[in-house]
């Protein structure tokens, strides 16, 4: 670090359509819901992060809670730069006396286009970021699970967020195929919805559906170690009355069924397109598996015998991504994956 090295802010943001983290100085300082709280007249930022996600759902006429974020791109210009602003303000312990300039890495799903990209550099910008550098979400989740990308040995990385699931063949710091699918955690919160609504005639909330996937989602009917059933409260759509009914994991699995295989789908087509070589490598590594969707329960495990081929999944999927972030920022200009 150099004299004016206070005069720079270096910061990585794993910008999730479900949770957005923040590293800086290497450790992870922010991690928050993608959700920001609104006032409906006046447009003023009210929450973010935590705070907007327990309005979710529960808001009157004046706030509008919203997610600036949908499928992995911004959805929502306004309100994506006010959550980036406020989140880097928790950055900081003290108001700083010179604010310092921002050098930011920020990644990005690889089935992009340029406008939402540039929407990304955009945000940043007005969030107050100097330079902005973006990488691909599966070459950050790669380097984030420890793999050496640069080598010229094929590595296959899924990375299953909250909109996107990325799925891509890596190698010499590059990627040479990839897929990415609009099909990921929140799609299985709307298969869980629909599932409740249709054979259990209740409606139920984002933030329930969310709860349930984590406590008794799975990707297989039948499991060697089950979670115990769950008890769920919603309104009842005949009655109009709120009420409770316990739902098991074999029904969760058979409500997931037909996203999952469409994720089955994905990674079989990017299989497919990988170069012969590249195969070899694939079937002699295995796959990698990052983001939340990798914590489903029984997922790596059909998808195993889906593709047969060995599945591993990352040690704290959840934050993969965010890890292969921070240390692509300490490469600012070495990394040659990371888009000026």
């Amino acid at each position: 670090m150099g004299l004016f090295s206070f005069l720079t802010k270096e910061i990585a943001i794993d910008l999730g359509t479900a949770n957005s983290i923040i590293i800086y100085n290497d450790k992870v300082v922010v991690e928050e819901p993608s959700i920001v709280a609104m006032d409906r007249a006046t447009g003023e930022l009210l929450a973010v992060g935590k705070q907007a996600m327990m309005m979710h759902g529960k808001t009157h006429d004046n706030i509008k809670t919203l997610r600036p974020l949908r499928d992995g791109v911004i959805a929502d210009f306004q309100a994506a730069e006010a959550m980036i602003r406020a989140m880097i303000k928790m950055t900081e312990n003290k108001k700083p006396l010179f604010p310092p300039a921002l050098k930011m890495v920020i990644c990005i799903p690889s089935g992009i286009t340029e406008v939402e990209e540039r929407a990304v550099r955009d945000s940043c910008e007005q969030a107050g970021a100097k330079e902005v550098r973006l990488i691909h979400e599966p070459m950050a989740a790669a380097i984030g699970i420890g793999i050496d990308v640069m080598e010229p040995v094929g590595n296959m990385v899924i990375d299953i967020g909250g909109g996107t699931t990325e799925i891509a063949v890596i190698a010499l710091g590059g990627i040479v195929c990839n897929k990415s699918i609009r099909i990921a955690g929140d799609d299985f919160n709307s298969d869980i919805m629909e599932y409740m609504r249709k054979e259990h005639n209740m409606l139920i909330g984002e933030r329930t559906a969310e709860k349930i996937k984590i406590d008794v989602g799975a990707a297989m009917p039948e499991m060697e170690n089950p979670p115990p059933d769950l008890a769920v409260h919603g309104r009842d759509m005949m009655t109009g009355v709120p009420k409770e009914i316990s739902v098991s994991y074999t029904e969760m699995a058979y409500a997931l069924d037909k996203s999952i295989t469409k994720v089955e789908a994905a990674i079989l087509n990017a299989l497919e397109m990988t170069p012969p070589e590249l195969a070899a490598d694939i079937f002699r590594t295995g796959i990698y598996m990052a983001g939340g969707g990798g914590l489903l329960r029984g997922l790596d495990k059909r998808i195993s015998e889906k593709t047969s081929l060995a599945i591993h999944v990352a040690e704290d999927p959840l934050r993969a991504v965010a890890r292969g972030t921070g240390i692509a920022l300490k490469n600012f200009n070495k990394f040659p994956f990371l888009i000026k």
